[in-house]
């Protein structure tokens, strides 16, 4: 269990990174050039999946023994784009069906999409070595 609490606060922190990238490019995009707020949401989460990828597989979950790293990042893209899925679904839904502000409606998407990357990280990827 401590190992655990330790993995989820090393996921903490590398996810907090991510947010700023994601969210930072995402406003960037849609304030200075006028993309749209979902397009931008896609195209700044695709942006924090690479820094997401090297500080994961490094600060918070240990290689998997026996897998290819090949393999590791094509699972971790994989699993990243389903949450790229989830992300632009309640992106789409929050702003343009409730009508909610994009800034706020990421900050829902991204907890969401927070807990789908940790668990499914968690199975798929972590050998199980770090803490």
């Amino acid at each position: 269990m401590k190992n655990l609490i330790a993995q989820l606060m090393k996921f903490g922190v590398v996810g907090v990174i991510a947010f700023v990238i994601d969210y930072g490019v995402m406003v960037f995009l849609t304030e200075v050039f006028g993309v749209n707020p979902v397009a931008s949401a896609t195209v700044s989460f695709t942006v924090s999946v690479v820094f997401n990828y090297v500080a994961s597989m490094r600060y918070v979950f240990s290689h998997r023994e026996g897998m290819s790293r090949r393999r590791e990042f094509a699972i971790f893209i994989v699993l990243s784009v389903l949450g790229l899925i989830i992300n632009d679904v309640l992106m789409w839904a929050g702003t343009e069906v409730v009508s909610v502000d994009y800034r706020i409606v990421k900050i829902f998407a991204t907890a969401v999409v927070m807990v789908w990357n940790f668990v499914t990280r968690k199975i798929f990827l972590d050998g199980g070595g770090k803490a």
